[in-house]
C-alpha cells in the first residue's frame, strides 16, 4: 500500500449502528483501525465519533424538502427532489478528501439528479445493494424484468417503496439520464447482483465484486451450552434461530418457515426450541409442541453472536436477497443454515458444506432440509467448523476493507 494517507468520505443518510447503517458502520470503523483518514457525512446519526460529521439542513431548507419529498411522491417518483442532495457536492466534508463512497443507491437519501455534481472531479464509489439504482421505483424486482427495458406498466407498485402512480418508465429514464453524466465506480456485494448490474444501466461504469465483510473477532463460535443457559433453553434440545429487521416483511419469508416448522415430525417438535429475532409482526408458530422466545429486534453484536451460538441451525427463508448480512454473521459463529436459491445467497450458502439450499418458495423441501441436519449432530457440527472456515478465509472485515482500500490506490493512480 503507499505511503500516502488517503482521505475517504462515506455518505449515508443516517448512522444509528443497526439497519442499513451497519454496513457503513462497520466499513468506517475497518478503516481508520489500518491508518485510512476516513470519515462519514450523514444526516441522522446516533454514534459519536468526530469523524462523524452531521448535515444539518436549515429549517427553511427541511420545510422545502419535505414539500417537494410530498409532490414527487404524489406523482410517483419517489424523493426524486431533495435541496439537500445539491447542498451535498459543496459540503467542505465532500470538497476535502480523495475518493468518495456514495452510499446513496438506495432510496431515502441523495437524489440520483444530483449523482452528476457529486461525482465530477472526484474518484467516486457506488455500493449497489439492492435494485432501487436501476429499477423504476423497487428494492427488489422479483420476477420481474422490466428494468433491463425501461420500466413501466409496473406489476409491483406495492412494492417497497410503493408508488403512488405508475411513473417507473419516466423514473427510469431519469436515472439513466443522471448515470450518463456521472462518473462512478460500482462495487457488487455477489455474484448474482454482479449478473443483475451488468444487464442494467449501470453495465456503462467500471464494475468490481467485493462482497461483505463480518467481524470475525465479535461473530465467533462461543460455548453453546453457557449461550442456551443465558436463554434458559434445557440441554438435549435443537435450536432453530431466524431473523429478520421486521418478521412480518413477507421477503424475509416468515411465512415459509412457518409452514415449514408446522411440517416437521412430531417427534422431532417436541425437541425444537425456536429463537426469534425481530420486530415481532405476526408471525407465530403454530405448534403447543415447540417452544418459541421471542428476543425482539437485537442490535447488539455481542448479543446476536451469543444468540447464533445457541442455535444448531440458522434458517434463512428469503424470498429476495442481494448478499445478506445475516448469514455471513452465522457462518461466522459456525453455525450452518438452511436457505432458498435466491439471489447472492448461493456464494456463502455452499450445499453440503455450509448448509442446504432449497428452491424457492418450497416450503416443503425446506423442511426436509431442517431434518436432515437436526437429525444429524455429527453433519452438523462438521458444517459448523467449515462455516467458520469460510468466513475467515473469504467474508472477514479485514478482506472487505483491504479490498476497498486496493480499489482505492487503483483509481488514484488512473
Amino acid at each position: 500500500m503507499s505511503s500516502k494517507r488517503i482521505k475517504v468520505l462515506q455518505t449515508c443518510e443516517e448512522l444509528t449502528g443497526d439497519g442499513g447503517s451497519i454496513a457503513v458502520q462497520r466499513l468506517h470503523f475497518g478503516m481508520k483501525k489500518v491508518g485510512i483518514d476516513a470519515r462519514v457525512l450523514c444526516v441522522i446519526k446516533k454514534i459519536e465519533s468526530p469523524d462523524i460529521k452531521q448535515l444539518q439542513p436549515s429549517r427553511i431548507q427541511r420545510r422545502m424538502d419535505l414539500m417537494l419529498q410530498r409532490f414527487s411522491e404524489g406523482v410517483g417518483l419517489n424523493r426524486l427532489l431533495d435541496v439537500t442532495s445539491f447542498r451535498l457536492a459543496k459540503h467542505k466534508a465532500v470538497l476535502d478528501n480523495d475518493i468518495l463512497i456514495l452510499n446513496a443507491p438506495s432510496y431515502g437519501f441523495c437524489s440520483f439528479l444530483a449523482y452528476p455534481l457529486l461525482t465530477k472531479g472526484r474518484p467516486t464509489l457506488f455500493p449497489v445493494k439492492d435494485m432501487w439504482s436501476f429499477t423504476g421505483h423497487c428494492y427488489h424486482s422479483l420476477e420481474c424484468g422490466r428494468w433491463k427495458i425501461g420500466c413501466g406498466n409496473c406489476p409491483h407498485p406495492d412494492l417497497y417503496p410503493p408508488i403512488r402512480r405508475d411513473n417507473t418508465h419516466l423514473e427510469w429514464k431519469l436515472k439513466d439520464w443522471a448515470y450518463s453524466h456521472s462518473h462512478l465506480t460500482v462495487i457488487v456485494p455477489s455474484t448474482w447482483m454482479m449478473e443483475q448490474v451488468k444487464q442494467s444501466m449501470l453495465n456503462r461504469f467500471p464494475i468490481h465484486h467485493i462482497p461483505h465483510g463480518v467481524d470475525t473477532e465479535i461473530y465467533r463460535p462461543m460455548d453453546t451450552e453457557k449461550c442456551r443457559a443465558t436463554l434458559g433453553i434445557p440441554k438435549g434440545k435443537k435450536v432453530i434461530m431466524f431473523l429478520a429487521a421486521n418478521l412480518a416483511n413477507r421477503l424475509k419469508g416468515g411465512d415459509l418457515l412457518m409452514t415449514a416448522i408446522r411440517r416437521l415430525p412430531a417427534s422431532l417438535k417436541g425437541e425444537i426450541v425456536m429463537l426469534l429475532l425481530g420486530h415481532k409482526g405476526d408471525v407465530t408458530v403454530d405448534s403447543p409442541d415447540i417452544r418459541t422466545i421471542h428476543l425482539g429486534y437485537v442490535a447488539s453484536d455481542y448479543l446476536k453472536a451469543t444468540y447464533y451460538s445457541a442455535a444448531d441451525l440458522f434458517v434463512h427463508p428469503t424470498r429476495a436477497d442481494v448478499f445478506p448480512y445475516a448469514v455471513l454473521e452465522s457462518l461466522a459463529c459456525g453455525t450452518p443454515i438452511v436457505s432458498f436459491r435466491i439471489g447472492g445467497v448461493p456464494d456463502a450458502i455452499r450445499p453440503g458444506i455450509t448448509g442446504y439450499l432449497a428452491e424457492p418458495e418450497n416450503a416443503e423441501e425446506l423442511s426436509d432440509l431442517i431434518v436432515q441436519l437436526l437429525e444429524d449432530e455429527s453433519l452438523c457440527l462438521d458444517m459448523g467448523r467449515r462455516c467458520r472456515e469460510i468466513a475467515i478465509g473469504e467474508y472477514s472485515l479485514d478482506l472487505q476493507v483491504q479490498r476497498h482500500i486496493d480499489l482505492c490506490h487503483l483509481l488514484l493512480k488512473q
